[in-house]
């Protein structure tokens, strides 16, 4: 996997402004922040984003992926405010799950999500090296 960074564009933090890769394709759909029973255990934006990044890994490893492999993320909000308010909480949630490996990502604030409890839902495309 090669992150790219273009001269002269703002070094990012958190994540690349691009990533190529080779190998065969995982695609996570939308994972939300609640466990095995369906049920919430946090109703606050860092603990929903820890359970649901711990729910893009599982899925990882049914492919034999890795959270390293992820080349892409598209994080959903519902609370924009929230979710910078929660920054340094969900980094600290996102080093334990996923480590200091930041691929392609985009954070979209939007009005609700299919659950309503849900705060954050969180889709990933990972790459597994030949």
């Amino acid at each position: 996997m090669k992150i790219l960074t273009p001269a002269g564009l703002t070094e990012s933090r958190g994540y690349a402004h691009g990533v190529s890769c080779d190998g065969t394709l995982v695609f996570v759909s939308g994972q939300i922040g609640w466990n095995d029973a369906r049920a919430f255990t946090a109703s606050d934006i860092a603990g929903q984003v820890r359970q649901a990044l711990t729910n893009v890994v599982r899925v990882l490893a049914v492919a034999s992926a890795r959270p390293h492999h992820i080349a892409r993320m598209t994080w959903y909000v519902t609370d924009k405010q929230a979710y910078l308010a929660a920054q340094n909480d969900i980094g600290v949630a996102y080093r334990e799950v996923i480590g200091r490996h930041y691929p392609a990502m985009s954070v979209v604030e939007v009005r609700a999500l299919l659950e309503d409890a849900a705060l954050v839902e969180i889709e990933a495309t990972a790459v597994v090296p030949r």
